[in-house]
């Protein structure tokens, strides 16, 4: 049932209320699913999980020496520890990462990208892209910049400040 079908029915049996959020934020909840299944899909076929993805470009986007200590990696993926440490040994038994104190603070782990998971992310992080371009490929250029502008003063609020 499409989004609009939802409003009909909702109009029809509540119409006391003002179904028109559901027009913006069923569509946009429903792109969320469709794009994460796709994304999800495409990732596995490169034997990848999305929060391996996640780890392997916020290391690699970093730069030099592509290591972040694992609490400064938590504030930038939103995850939680557990979730972190899970996916970390995970990652390390696959030798795309290794995990090693901090010689400053030796209660600080630091997150490496091992040269495995560097070859890894940068062959597949065209092909991710080019992924995500055919999901927008029938939007034009100005209507991609359109809802770039639109989706930033929706997401706004909920962003952390710089």
């Amino acid at each position: 049932m499409g989004v609009d079908a939802v409003i009909a029915q909702w109009r029809a049996e509540r119409p006391d209320l003002d179904s028109s959020p559901i027009a913006v934020v069923g569509r946009v909840m429903r792109l969320s699913r469709f794009w994460d299944a796709e994304i999800k899909s495409f990732l596995a076929g490169h034997g990848l999980e999305p929060g391996e993805f996640d780890v392997l470009s916020t290391l690699r986007r970093i730069g030099q020496p592509h290591e972040l200590t694992a609490s400064a990696f938590m504030k930038t993926s939103l995850v939680t520890s557990g979730a972190i440490t899970n996916r970390i040994d995970r990652m390390q038994a696959k030798g795309l990462v290794t995990r090693t104190r901090d010689e400053a603070d030796r209660r600080s782990v630091r997150i490496r990208l091992t040269a495995t998971g560097l070859a890894v992310i940068d062959g597949v992080l065209p092909l991710h892209l080019a992924n995500e371009k055919r999901l927008i490929e029938n939007l034009s250029g100005p209507d991609q910049r359109a809802l770039v502008s639109l989706l930033s003063q929706l997401l706004d609020p909920f962003e952390e400040s710089p």
